[in-house]
């Protein structure tokens, strides 16, 4: 029998800040990794996504706590980088 969604117990999923923060940083790892094996430089992928500097990718692939990957820079990333979104995620 199927259960009501009222009848569900939901609770929120929590996540520690650091935990958060590792999950970022993998991620932009593996966008570095891709990026240098397709032989783009910091400052070329940011003007193919259409930044005029190289803070966002630089400052992701730093691990700056503040500068994090939005879906559609990865979406952009994964287009210019000719890859699947869901292989920053493996």
């Amino acid at each position: 029998m199927r259960k009501k969604f009222n009848d569900i117990n939901i609770s929120a999923v929590e996540c520690s800040v650091e935990e958060t923060k590792l999950f970022y940083q993998k991620i932009a790892r593996k966008v570095q990794q891709i990026r240098k094996k397709r032989g783009l430089s910091q400052l070329e992928l940011s003007y193919l996504i259409g930044f005029k500097s190289t803070s966002l990718v630089a400052g992701a692939e730093a691990g700056y706590s503040n500068i994090r990957f939005s879906l559609e820079h990865l979406y952009k990333i994964a287009k210019v980088l000719q890859v699947e979104v869901k292989e920053f995620f493996d």
